[in-house]
């Protein structure tokens, strides 16, 4: 039974952005249930960082908002959520959400796509989870270039991840790139479900380090992904998050409307 249908909770919006108020074992459930039903949808995992891409790109809120579900991907989001009420919300992290799956699938049976990342990066993340998961069925991978694919490459991208039959396709572009291109190709790929789990081909694959499960607990893998990639992230969070916090006070606590 869909989530969105079966009473054990709701959307919560953030900035208008529809975070599902879930735990990771219900969203692992949801996944089977796509799978199930061969339903063609998308999910993605939600950060600060992806809401505040929203504020700043209002275009993105109804491809986001379009999703099956928006879990809460950061431990800013959950505690958000749990001060809006919703008690029972537990963070569903993509890197985990991929690893968790890939462990259950030997025994379902079920088929993995990735898209995203260098070749050297899915070829060790093949490596890394077929090792990990004897069994696990990977139909097949593809590192975009740095540039737009033509009309006739994005064709023939969609016709080879469908003739590869996937019950899975992950999708590692990070975001937003890669919740704008699940919302462009909902319905031309023969999947039932494709999931954005940003980073998580860097981390499962060990080409990035991966903030220690106690750092993760406790709030600070932001400062930890801060100091390992400086010149990447800083503007993300020492600017992105403060901004975070002002329009979370403005809207939320003050109520003051979204178009003023």
């Amino acid at each position: 039974m869909p989530f969105k249908d079966d009473g054990s909770g709701k959307d919560q919006s953030i900035l208008k952005i529809k975070i599902s108020t879930i735990n990771f074992t219900e969203s692992c459930a949801q996944i089977f249930y796509l799978i199930r039903n061969r339903s063609m949808n998308y999910i993605c995992c939600i950060p600060l960082h992806s809401i505040m891409e929203c504020q700043q790109n209002p275009k993105l809120i109804p491809i986001f908002n379009n999703s099956y579900l928006n879990t809460p991907d950061g431990i800013g989001v959950v505690f958000l959520l749990r001060l809006f009420g919703h008690k029972n919300v537990e963070r569903v992290y993509g890197p985990d959400l991929l690893a968790e799956i890939c462990k259950i699938s030997p025994d379902i049976g079920y088929k993995h796509y990735f898209l995203g990342s260098t070749e050297t990066v899915l070829e060790n993340l093949r490596k890394k989870l077929t090792e990990k998961n004897p069994g696990l069925k990977i139909v097949g991978s593809y590192s975009p270039p740095f540039r737009a694919l033509t009309a006739d490459e994005d064709t023939e991208l969609c016709q080879e991840i469908s003739n590869s039959k996937p019950d899975i396709l992950w999708v590692g572009l990070g975001s937003p790139k890669q919740e704008l291109w699940m919302y462009n190709h909902q319905g031309k790929i023969d999947v039932p479900v494709m999931i954005g789990v940003g980073a998580a081909f860097d981390f499962l694959s060990g080409n990035k380090p991966q903030a220690p499960r106690w750092v993760q607990r406790s709030g600070f893998e932001w400062l930890f992904r801060l100091l390992s990639e400086p010149r990447r992230l800083w503007k993300r969070y020492l600017l992105g998050y403060p901004n975070f916090i002002y329009l979370l006070i403005k809207h939320h606590v003050f109520k003051v409307p979204f178009n003023a």
